[in-house]
């Protein structure tokens, strides 16, 4: 009885010497890094070779009951600073590198918005805050002011916050919380829009003062006026559970 050997696949050249053999073709067109690049990004192309991605992990997003055990923690702390940082993170989902960046005559409190100056992309924006945040936000910048402050958060030294910082104090009030997972500054970013989607606001309002710019970032693109989010912003956020 005849028994048939399955074909072993055939072993490849090494990785070295086929990069010797390319070499012999490439070389008199006094390939640059950039030459090079491209001239892979077709070969691969042409050999349907797909590049491995890892799958992206989910970001984690705090429960309301969270949210509510963590700002009770920070109204217990009595802070006053520390309440209108944080509330200032969550009712407008700035990057912490946007929010220690933010200047007093930054925030128009009559039209109850903040500008963003050389966001993530180096594009300016403006975000909404709640009415009902004016006043706490005006005495802030009217104590401020007379401290001779020229950043919304500014240290004792008058030096504006900075990353560390803030990651310091939203440390020390989820631990007080007895939260077990990180509340970071994009913790709290991912709240306020995952809250805001489910309350129907759709991705293209969202998206003119979130800073994200593509639909991988956010689903959509869009180029709506800043109006039409403002309004719906304000439509929804008396319903905020902070």
């Amino acid at each position: 009885m005849t028994t048939t050997v399955a074909d072993s696949p055939t072993p490849r050249v090494p990785a070295k010497r086929k990069a010797r053999e390319l070499a012999k073709h490439l070389r008199g067109e006094r390939p640059d890094y950039a030459y090079l690049k491209e001239v892979f990004r077709h070969l691969r192309a042409e050999l349907d070779v797909q590049i491995a991605t890892a799958p992206k992990r989910l970001p984690y997003v705090p429960t309301e009951a969270e949210i509510r055990a963590f700002y009770g923690a920070v109204w217990q702390g009595r802070r006053t600073g520390d309440v209108v940082l944080i509330k200032t993170l969550l009712y407008t989902g700035v990057r912490v590198s946007e929010l220690v960046r933010i200047r007093l005559d930054d925030v128009d409190l009559d039209a109850c918005r903040i500008r963003i100056s050389q966001g993530k992309g180096g594009k300016d924006r403006y975000v909404p805050f709640p009415r009902a945040y004016r006043e706490t936000l005006a005495l802030h910048i009217d104590a401020a002011r007379k401290a001779g402050a020229a950043y919304l958060f500014e240290s004792s030294w008058k030096k504006p916050y900075t990353d560390r910082g803030v990651r310091k104090i939203l440390a020390r009030y989820t631990v007080a919380a007895g939260i077990t997972a990180s509340v970071s500054p994009h913790t709290l970013r991912h709240f306020l829009f995952t809250w805001l989607k489910t309350q129907g606001i759709d991705d293209a309002l969202i998206q003119p003062y979130s800073g994200h710019a593509t639909r991988q970032s956010l689903e959509i693109y869009s180029r709506i006026a800043l109006a039409d989010a403002q309004d719906s912003y304000d439509r929804v956020i008396d319903h905020f559970p902070v």
